[in-house]
């Protein structure tokens, strides 16, 4: 699905959600307080990801949010996500051109990902999926290629790419962060971050983007 830049349209990706219905939570809020250790990144700067016990009210949204936050030294692009009202879930920043986006596919209740590749305009383009099992990839996202094995020290099992016939490219991307879902955000150089134990209220909807 392509999304032309600067037209602000908040689109589901593969494993996303529709922006008409916004998902809500099925199990109660976990435990505030989890804390993501320092991370030292290329170059000697040094990335600290925390959670901070901060929670947040939305006006007309009810959804309450604990928020990640990671600084570098650097100042460049990071990965932003934020509730429908603009409030910042989580702030990674990058140190390659890619993230993926991992969660518990609810067909087949097995860990998948989705993998970008950040574009020079801002935008990103979905470059690889990754599953557990091959039918995700086969079945779920019907990939026109065959899945190969992912290689040694990838977090998944196999790996496949996107049907090109039908590029993926958002410069915003909506996500259920659901506990069902649990959503999870990989960045190159940063611990993962468990978006689905950011948000908290009934309304699970974030949007991800690259902020630069």
């Amino acid at each position: 699905m392509v999304v032309p830049s600067g037209s602000g349209v908040r689109t589901a990706g593969p494993g996303g959600t529709s922006a008409d219905a916004p998902p809500t939570r099925r199990r109660p809020a976990p435990r505030r307080g989890t804390r993501w250790p320092a991370t030292v990144l290329p170059g000697a700067a040094v990335v600290l990801v925390e959670a901070l016990l901060v929670v947040a009210v939305l006006v007309g949204a009810g959804v309450a949010v604990t928020t990640a936050t990671a600084t570098a030294t650097d100042g460049g692009p990071a990965v932003v996500v934020r509730t429908p009202d603009g409030e910042v879930v989580a702030s990674v920043p990058l140190t390659g051109d890619g993230f993926a986006v991992g969660y518990r596919n609810s067909v087949y209740t097995t860990l998948a990902e989705e993998r970008y590749r950040v574009l020079p305009d801002g935008r990103f383009a979905l470059e690889q999926l990754a599953a557990e099992q091959v039918a995700v990839l086969e079945e779920y996202y019907a990939v026109p290629g065959a899945p190969r094995p992912a290689p040694p020290g990838d977090r998944l099992d196999h790996v496949a790419e996107p049907d090109p016939a039908r590029p993926a490219v958002f410069e915003r991307l909506n996500i259920a962060a659901t506990d069902l879902g649990e959503r999870t955000l990989y960045t190159p150089g940063a611990e993962p971050v468990p978006i689905w134990r950011l948000v908290t209220g009934e309304d699970a909807t974030v949007l991800l983007e690259i902020e630069r």
